[in-house]
């Protein structure tokens, strides 16, 4: 594997670390529990707390085990992160009907990477929304609480047909 420094500054503390464990009590941790759509040993599917666009409301998929980057995952770990962006795609079409979807994931500073914490995000997609226009604004945490209750059963679907 290709040697690369962390980004993340001394000192850091990983909220997606901290939210895997079911602990959000960090007052820099932006996450709720309530957030949370899935989770099993390996990964978890939880509602971004920042909006894009006028169709606000997308999933993160995340290892629970800390990984800085995409250059960090195990090939067994990113094929499994792979095949459930599907599952949550198709939960997402399921449960919201948006007339596509998109799936983006950034690594490093200059790519656009704010988190250092592997994350994959699942947008709804709609002819109207500029999402790759648009700059991130915070979502309601009733509002983000509303959309896992939404996904969890279309993904609990999903999976049980795959």
């Amino acid at each position: 594997m290709v040697h690369w420094d962390s980004h993340a500054p001394e000192g850091y503390v990983c909220p997606f670390c901290q939210f895997a464990e079911g602990d959000v009590s960090d007052p820099g941790n932006r996450c709720e529990l309530s957030d949370l759509v899935y989770q099993d040993a390996d990964l978890m599917v939880f509602i971004a707390c920042d909006g894009f666009g006028p169709h606000a409301g997308h999933a993160m998929i995340i290892p629970t085990a800390h990984r800085e980057a995409l250059y960090d995952l195990e090939d067994d770990l990113l094929a499994k992160i792979s095949i459930f962006s599907r599952h949550v795609a198709l939960a997402i079409k399921l449960a919201w009907d948006p007339e596509g979807t998109s799936v983006r994931q950034h690594n490093e500073p200059a790519g656009n990477q704010h988190v250092w914490h592997y994350h994959l995000h699942v947008f709804p997609r709609y002819g109207d929304d500029l999402l790759y226009r648009q700059i991130r604004h915070p979502l309601e945490i009733g509002y983000r609480a509303q959309l896992a209750r939404e996904l969890k059963p279309a993904l609990e679907k999903v999976l049980e047909q795959s």
